[in-house]
């Protein structure tokens, strides 16, 4: 029960970042993504500082800036030159891809055997988003290939290094994401400053928008992830990715009165079916636990 409600929590992550989609186009002004990326991420991070009351010590301080720039910092920009580059169908599937690099850097980074698991529902869980988002009509742009593709391995080095790193004991979930998210928006705010600019007004809806994104999709978001990677396992965070472009194309559905066909039902039944699959344990992993307890101090 411990492991499926980390597991649940976590998910709530994804399914928050799946938001930003129809919140950026629906609210905030057109022509600033970067400014809604170091909005989500560098406020966020001070206010987890303060309520923390926790700093980096040691190597700490390098490892703080590396995972942030992975996770938040490098992955945002690159994202968002997929975005407007390829259609939007191309770029979630791009980023479909994460499992399948995890996949590989579980055996060179980790050292682990291959987790064939999480290859065989790596390529499912793809083929159900690409079946969902991806348009016979969509055309490819070569740079903006190369950004959604690093992009997406920028963010599985940094859930792997995560995972492998870990944090340090006597830091909080909430202390931890403070320091990775105001890393990457330290890095973010350059970026935004010469590449983009800040908007020059902000109505309502924009500012009840940036503070979705901040708060949930920054502080609380990404507090449960680097929270679930510590406990779930590796195999299964790295699934449970794929939820982020199934919310958003469902909240398409629901709030902008799009229709699923056919073949788009069956690759979201697919993802689904992928993520679910990803989360059930095998034989060896079940035995492990078994034999070494997993107590109620680990899970804060």
């Amino acid at each position: 029960m411990l492991q499926l409600r980390a597991t649940l929590l976590t998910a709530i992550a994804p399914i928050a970042w799946g938001t930003t989609y129809i919140v950026t186009t629906q609210l905030l002004p057109d022509g600033h993504p970067l400014f809604a990326s170091l909005v989500r991420a560098l406020p966020a991070g001070l206010i987890a500082l303060a309520l923390a009351r926790q700093l980096p010590t040691g190597a700490w301080w390098w490892k703080s800036l590396v995972l942030g720039v992975l996770n938040i910092g490098a992955f945002f920009p690159l994202l968002f030159i997929a975005a407007y580059r390829l259609p939007g169908g191309v770029a979630a599937t791009l980023g479909a891809a994460q499992p399948l690099i995890v996949a590989v850097l579980v055996v060179t980074i980790l050292r682990q055997s291959a987790p064939w698991r999480l290859v065989i529902w790596g390529v499912v869980g793809a083929l159900g988003v690409a079946l969902v988002v991806l348009r016979a009509t969509a055309q490819l742009d070569t740079l903006g290939l190369i950004a959604g593709l690093a992009g997406t391995a920028s963010m599985a080095v940094g859930v792997t290094l995560s995972k492998h790193w870990g944090k340090p004991p006597e830091v909080s979930a909430l202390g931890y994401a403070g320091w990775l998210l105001t890393a990457g928006g330290i890095v973010l705010l350059p970026i935004t400053v010469f590449a983009e600019g800040f908007p020059s007004s902000l109505d309502a809806p924009a500012v009840a928008g940036y503070a979705w994104l901040g708060i949930v999709g920054g502080l609380v978001a990404y507090t449960l992830w680097f929270r679930g990677i510590r406990i779930v396992p590796l195999t299964s965070v790295a699934v449970l990715g794929l939820l982020s472009p199934l919310t958003a194309a469902a909240l398409g559905t629901i709030i902008l009165g799009e229709r699923f066909n056919t073949l788009q039902l069956i690759g979201f039944a697919l993802a689904l079916t992928a993520i679910v699959g990803a989360q059930i344990p095998s034989r060896s992993a079940t035995y492990s636990r078994k034999r070494t307890p997993v107590y109620p101090a680990e899970m804060v």
